[in-house]
């Protein structure tokens, strides 16, 4: 007997509710989502190895605008894994990225801020040699990335914002020492620039991008480049699908530039 099985279960449920303004100047939003992904091959002639792979993840944002103050948070919270074949569950997906700012609006377009953000990941990192065989090479908040900075903001449109300002970044580390040049913390002085996009392609297509730049006062001239970029199409009531790119050029961890890339359908639910 041939016999084949695809199973392929996309599930994203999404809450956003808006408090009137009248008794809070808060507003919040959040997005859920979980994707998995069965493949079983029994007698399959034309080949194939089975595969099981899942991918949770939670984003939300909260802002209180009130008078000159614009106090902004998001947090992003990602983790997934893979089984191909015969192997071990490989993670495919592990991230903690959270970020604050506090903007004091005194003109049009040009305003101070200060702000924090904090990166790292939930779980165990490896790398794997030809043979399968996994290397330890992070762990939760092994490393962390923390940055603090103050500065002016731009911003030219709504949809359009800029930030440049002298910021401190922490490099946290345990066991792997290797991201932080074999110190417990590294903390470097420098200047940080973020760029934010955030806007409506067409009525169903939204695209948002953050590009953010740190260069320390020691190596000005070797520019540590994080950039994540999401469009994203409604198609139906139900229906969305998302393409992400992420892309990381930082020398000290490697010499390569690193590229992450998503491309995922889904079906959707408006809770609240």
């Amino acid at each position: 007997m041939k016999r084949a099985v695809f199973l392929v279960l996309s599930i994203t449920s999404m809450a956003a509710a808006q408090i009137p303004a009248d008794t809070s100047y808060w507003k919040h939003s959040l997005m859920t989502s979980l994707t998995v992904t069965q493949i079983s091959y029994t007698d399959w002639a034309q080949g194939g190895e089975n595969a099981l792979s899942w991918t949770g993840r939670l984003e939300g944002t909260s802002a209180y605008d009130q008078g000159p103050y614009l106090w902004s948070s998001s947090y992003k919270f990602a983790y997934g894994t893979t089984k191909l074949g015969t192997q071990s569950m490989r993670k495919t997906d592990d991230n903690i990225d959270l970020s604050s700012s506090l903007t004091y609006r005194v003109g049009t377009y040009i305003n101070p801020y200060v702000s924090v953000a904090l990166k790292t990941q939930f779980a165990k990192g490896y790398t794997y040699d030809p043979t399968g065989v996994g290397t330890e090479i992070s762990n939760f908040f092994d490393p962390a990335f923390l940055t603090q900075s103050a500065g002016l903001g731009y911003q030219p449109v709504p949809e359009v914002k800029v930030r440049l300002g002298a910021a401190v970044r922490e490099i946290i580390t345990n066991q792997f020492r290797r991201y932080a040049d074999g110190e417990a913390t590294k903390v470097e002085g420098g200047m940080e620039s973020v760029i934010e996009v955030d806007t409506r392609v067409v009525d169903n297509i939204a695209f948002h991008s953050k590009l953010n730049l740190f260069s320390a006062f020691k190596t000005f001239d070797q520019v540590i480049v994080h950039s994540d970029n999401t469009l994203a199409a409604q198609i139906n009531k139900y229906l969305s699908t998302t393409l992400s790119v992420q892309i990381i050029q930082e020398r000290p961890i490697s010499p390569r530039t690193q590229i992450k890339q998503m491309i995922a359908l889904m079906a959707s639910y408006v809770l609240i």
